[in-house]
């Protein structure tokens, strides 16, 4: 077939499956196109039948992106084992709906939430180095020119050496850009430097500013805004 979308993304989009598990599906032969058995690599047009076990696919939600201002105290999954409140709590109940990337529990600020596996891909994957800009409250509140300097230079960390875009001393503590994300990397950072984080903040991903959007709340990105974090153009 010419043209169209891999199935793994069709089927993804229809809610059935993830892309991985899609895969899994088409592998087993349980997905046909248009009444032919589906091989992996295959592509679907619009006006295709695209069948699970016989079944028609679901027609797709559109699909949505939320920003959510995240309060502190909140797990960032889907679901959490262990009972606890997550970030799935304060936005609508929408197939398919999922953070991008995490906020560790202690943290809060801008958090993004959608339903489009390629903008979650091109949002958390490390070749597209897009910006997150975090405010810090530390312990000392006095940040030195000496520890700001050796955020953007680079630090070492146990998982290998860490470099922040930008450092820049605030009231209480600073603001640092990365244009990587791993696990409570901004904390680890600064403890480096012989700060510890008490508050972290985040208030920026790519273009897209919290402003003043209150805590606990959160709004559907325009159409505009969504477009420009797919293919990585500035907002303005």
């Amino acid at each position: 077939m010419e043209g169209g979308q891999r199935l793994q993304k069709v089927l993804a989009r229809a809610g059935v499956a993830s892309r991985r598990k899609a895969e899994e599906l088409i592998r087993a032969g349980r997905v046909t196109v248009n009444g032919r058995v589906a091989a992996l690599g295959d592509v679907a047009d619009p006006g295709d039948d695209v069948r699970l076990d016989g079944r028609p696919l679901p027609r797709p939600e559109r699909s949505v992106t939320y920003l959510l201002h995240k309060p502190r105290g909140l797990v960032t999954t889907a679901s959490d084992e262990l009972g606890r409140p997550t970030v799935m709590d304060l936005v609508p109940a929408v197939p398919g709906l999922h953070p991008v990337g995490r906020l560790d529990l202690d943290s809060e600020g801008l958090l993004l939430l959608t339903t489009d596996g390629d903008l979650t891909l091109r949002l958390t994957h490390p070749r597209y180095r897009h910006e997150k800009e975090y405010r810090v409250w530390t312990d000392p509140p006095d940040v030195s020119d000496e520890a700001l300097a050796r955020l953007t230079s680079g630090v070492t960390l146990e998982d290998g050496q860490a470099r922040a875009e930008r450092a820049e001393r605030a009231p209480g503590g600073a603001v640092v850009v990365l244009r990587e994300g791993r696990k409570r990397q901004v904390r680890r950072m600064l403890a480096a430097v012989g700060h510890e984080v008490v508050r972290l903040k985040r208030t920026r991903v790519a273009g897209l500013e919290l402003g003043d959007l209150p805590v606990g709340r959160f709004r559907e990105l325009t159409a505009a805004e969504t477009a420009a974090l797919a293919s990585g153009d500035p907002l303005v």
